[in-house]
């Protein structure tokens, strides 16, 4: 499966299918910048989300910095790619953080196998 259907499978069951999600890899100086903007973190970030409504949100993933990632934690680069994926999502949900955030993420990552 290419990665575009597969990304979308698991946006409609984390978030569902009405939801509106604006997604986008992008480069490390885009993604240092949107961290400064946004969480005053002068650099790079492998994943960022924002929830726009309840219905609507934004991703971004710096691709750099994931597979610099995915070295670090010892995961394949597409599957660590999918685990940024549904954190993303999960934020996008509403949650923060912490182990409720973890079990939901873990039922996610279990239905597809990442």
């Amino acid at each position: 499966m290419d990665r575009k259907k597969e990304f979308t499978k698991i946006k409609e069951a984390v978030l569902g299918k009405e939801y509106e999600l604006s997604f986008s890899f992008i480069s490390s100086e885009k993604m240092k910048k949107l961290n400064l903007t946004y969480r005053n973190i002068n650099s790079p970030t492998d994943i960022l989300s924002f929830p726009l409504s309840k219905k609507e949100g934004e991703m971004f993933i710096c691709l750099a910095e994931a597979r610099k990632e995915a070295e670090k934690f010892d995961r394949p680069y597409e599957n660590f790619l999918r685990f940024l994926f549904i954190h993303g999502l999960v934020h996008l949900k509403g949650y923060d953080h912490g182990s409720t955030m973890e079990r939901i993420e873990a039922k996610f990552r279990k239905q597809f196998g990442i």
